[in-house]
This record gives C-alpha cells, sequence and structure tokens, in this order.
C-alpha cells in the first residue's frame, strides 16, 4: 500500500538528529571533566573534607571546563561522527568513540593534566587512564542509549524516512513491500520531474529511487534533475552491480540498490577533508591579502572593469554559484554567448595574460572554499551553458555534482586551460577517476602537482 499523505521526515528529521547528538555529546563532554575534576580532587588532593578549599582546583580546571567540551566536540565533527547520524552502525560507533575519545585524552592530558604539580609520576598515568576511561565509556553509553532508542522508535514506525520512486506505480509497489524502514510517500512519473521541488518539500523526500527504465543518457537526464535538491538517489541493482560490488543492501530484508550520491571517501576522511579547506583557505585569505591589494591596482592602472570578476558557475548537488577570479579580460569580453577562451586571445589584457600563466587569477577563489562551494581539490565547475553541450557526449557529467568543485584536480593539471569542448570531457574523464579514487593521501599528491604547475608557469 503506497501511502500519499503528506509527513514530517526526511532533511528536518536528519538535522534533529545531527542536533540531539551534538547536545547529548556536550553534555556528555562536561560530565567527563567534571568526573575527573572529583577524581583528582578525592585520590590526589584529599580536598573532599575540606569545605573552605574544594572549589580551589590545583590547575585551572574551569576554563578547561569550558574548553574541555568545544575541544570534544571538535574532535567528534572531524571523526565524521555527525555527518550522517543514521547511517553509521553500532560497530562504527563504538570505533569512532573509542579512537576519538583515545584523541582527546592525549591532547587534554599534554595540555593540560600534565601541568599538574604533582611529586608522585605514577598519578600521571593513573590520572591518563582514569580519563581515557571516563572520556570513552560516558559518552559511549549516552550515544548508545540515543541510538538503541532511535532504531528501536525505526522499527516500531515512529521514524520513517520518505522516499520517492520516479517511474510507475507498478514499480513503486514492487519497492514498498522490500523497503521494510522506509515510506514509499509518493509515485512520480517522469512527465511530472518538473513539479519535483514542489513535491520534495511537501513530502519532505530524503531518499528517490528511480525505477525508470530506458537508456543510460536516459536515466542521466533525470539524476540532472533531481540531484539540486540533495536527496539520497538509489537504482534498483542490476546483475552487474552485484557482480562488481556496487550493489548495497541496506537492511535484511531490503533490496540491493546503488546508490549514486554515496562517497568513496569515508565520513572521516570528508569531515578532515572540509576542515583542511577551512583552515588553509583563511591563512591564504590573511597571508595573501598585500598580494590582493597589489594585483588589484595593476588590474584597475591596465584597462576599465572591476578587479574581482564574478560568474555564476555549477556546484554541490547542481547546485548554482558565483565563482570568483580577478578579472583577466577586457570588461564586456562576452557581450552574447560565453567564448572559450583561446591561444593568444585579444580579449585578455597584458596583466590578465601573466595572471593566468601563473594561475594567479584563480586566488580570490579561496573565499568560495571558506563559505563552502569548493574544496581545494575537486573538479572544476562549469557553465551552465558549456554543460548543456558536454552531456549531449558525456551524459554522465552529473556524477560530478556529488562532490564540491574544487581549486584544483587531475584535470586541470592533466589537460591544462579547456578550450575545446572535447577537452572538457577528457578533463571530466579525469575528474571521474579522481572522484572514484578519493582520499586526503591523493588530495595531497594533486595539490603537489599543482604547486610544480605553478612554479613553471604552466597555467595556460
Amino acid at each position: 500500500m503506497i501511502n500519499t499523505e503528506k509527513k514530517k521526515y526526511g532533511l528536518t528529521q536528519h538535522r534533529k538528529q545531527q542536533l540531539m547528538y551534538l547536545l547529548f555529546d556536550l553534555l556528555a563532554a562536561v560530565l567527563v571533566w567534571v568526573s575527573f575534576l572529583i577524581f583528582r580532587w578525592v585520590i590526589y588532593d584529599e580536598r573532599i573534607f575540606s569545605v573552605d578549599t574544594v572549589l580551589v582546583p590545583v590547575f585551572s580546571f574551569y576554563r578547561a571546563l569550558l574548553l574541555y567540551p568545544i575541544g570534544c566536540l571538535i574532535v567528534y565533527w572531524l571523526s565524521g561522527y555527525y555527518l550522517r547520524p543514521f547511517r553509521h552502525s553500532l560497530a562504527q560507533e563504538f570505533l569512532l568513540t573509542f579512537f576519538s575519545s583515545l584523541l582527546i585524552t592525549i591532547v587534554a592530558f599534554f595540555l593540560i593534566v600534565i601541568d599538574d604539580p604533582v611529586e608522585n609520576y605514577q598519578c600521571y598515568y593513573v590520572s591518563f587512564f582514569v580519563l581515557w576511561a571516563l572520556q570513552f565509556s560516558i559518552p559511549y553509553l549516552v550515544r548508545l542509549s540515543v541510538s538503541l532508542t532511535v532504531r528501536r522508535l525505526i522499527k516500531k514506525g515512529k521514524y520513517r524516512f520518505n522516499v520517492g520512486v520516479i517511474g510507475n506505480k507498478k514499480s513503486a509497489a514492487e519497492l514498498s513491500k522490500v523497503l521494510t524502514d522506509k515510506n514509499v510517500a509518493v509515485v512520480i512519473s517522469e512527465d511530472e520531474l518538473d513539479k519535483f521541488p514542489q513535491l520534495q518539500r511537501d513530502y519532505e523526500l530524503s531518499e528517490v529511487v528511480v525505477a525508470a527504465h530506458g537508456s543510460d543518457e536516459h536515466l542521466y537526464s533525470i539524476i540532472s534533475k533531481v540531484y539540486p535538491y540533495h536527496v539520497e538517489i538509489y537504482f534498483p541493482a542490476r546483475v552487474y552491480d552485484m557482480l562488481t560490488g556496487a550493489a548495497r543492501i541496506q537492511t535484511l530484508q531490503g533490496a540491493p540498490l546503488v546508490c549514486i550520491t554515496e562517497h568513496k571517501m569515508s565520513d572521516t576522511g570528508l569531515s578532515i577533508k572540509r576542515a583542511c579547506d577551512i583552515v588553509v583557505a583563511a591563512v591564504s585569505l590573511l597571508l595573501l591579502s598585500p598580494l590582493f591589494l597589489l594585483i588589484a591596482i595593476l588590474i584597475r592602472c591596465s584597462s576599465k572593469g572591476e578587479v574581482i570578476y564574478r560568474q555564476e558557475r555549477i556546484g554541490l548537488h547542481g547546485r548554482p554559484f558565483e565563482i570568483l577570479k580577478f578579472r583577466t579580460m577586457i570588461a564586456d569580453a562576452e557581450p552574447n554567448n560565453p567564448q572559450l577562451t583561446r591561444t593568444d586571445d585579444p580579449r585578455v589584457t597584458r596583466v590578465g595574460r601573466w595572471l593566468r600563466k601563473y594561475r594567479i587569477d584563480e586566488l580570490p577563489q579561496f573565499w568560495n572554499v571558506l563559505r563552502g562551494d569548493m574544496s581545494l581539490v575537486g573538479p572544476r565547475p562549469e557553465r551552465q551553458y558549456y554543460i548543456n553541450q558536454i552531456v549531449q557526449q558525456a551524459p554522465y557529467y552529473c556524477l560530478l555534482y556529488k562532490i564540491r568543485p574544487g581549486l584544483t584536480s587531475w584535470g586541470p593539471i592533466k589537460v591544462g586551460y579547456t578550450d575545446t569542448i572535447d577537452k572538457m570531457i577528457q578533463r571530466l574523464n579525469y575528474d571521474i577517476v579522481y572522484m572514484e579514487n578519493m582520499s586526503l593521501r591523493l588530495d595531497i599528491k594533486i595539490l603537489l602537482y599543482t604547486i610544480a604547475v605553478l612554479v613553471d608557469g604552466k597555467g595556460q
């Protein structure tokens, strides 16, 4: 039976679960530090019976009482625990909490506890293991109780995830029998895809299963229309997908599905990658500000027009954003349709040619990275005008929408500036390879190659 009643689940539920874990982790961190404080007072200071001094710690416990929980939340965020709160298993929860608690304990011990003036160094060893035991057991028991409660509510049908099925009613009815932990909320025919934004809001769809039939080009066109609305996209698995391991069984009773939007990088890797983006972008903007001022003066003195050139590109989830560059062309260089840059293009200014050679014109995009529009490493974003031409030959372009575009990637390194659609497709293929092999190690390797390209002046 297909339920078409509107319900308040989906993305809102996802956000509430994230906030719930964050709040309980915060409370658990405070409880850990207070418990450790009491342990130190009772065992080593013997202050518990001295009312006049019980509130005077040996070192700055109260400042740590503020900083310690914040530090815990930062480590938890870097571990990827909050990224997909409904996706980690109980085993993953145990491992993430175990290693996070070990890291927190080591950092806290060397920043705070080691300053405690005690005569017996054995106290340090005992303190370390007591803090680790508290830091692991309290948050883990709290998390476990929350997770088991959520699983019980899911089993009782109190929590259900709204799924939209793109196809016909027959295919939707078949899927509803096997998607036991999900609610098939609405069936969307291919003719109704233009209404998807409204349907996604009305039913708060968190996932979409594409059960439509047709060529790969046809299916990719459906993906392109759904991607911008930040939903998980699945296909019923084909035999090839099962043989190659692409299919994933969501529950024991579930249907094998292929998730188009699933990342190859772990949640921990994705969180650390984003943290590196924020830190590097912020530091770069600060350190390069004098250079930015000098470039701005050169651009302003050499030609008329704005210093910063803004252009709409398509990024994460297929959503448009405004990319920033130092202007390298004359004003109004594209009076009609977009035009690709050619060798010795007369529209490029003298200063602009030098900026392009060393790719200095891309430096303002550190602001895009800081905002979350882009990453340091990822596929170069394109304009919709050229995407429309690319998909005619490479309909799988929409697969890039699952990751943030970047300042650099394999594509720009191998292909350089793309002045033809064929080069854009060639760059796309390199970016697909990068996406399928994403890792922090690969990102570092690509950044080192990029630096070599910049030093050699091979930007164009």
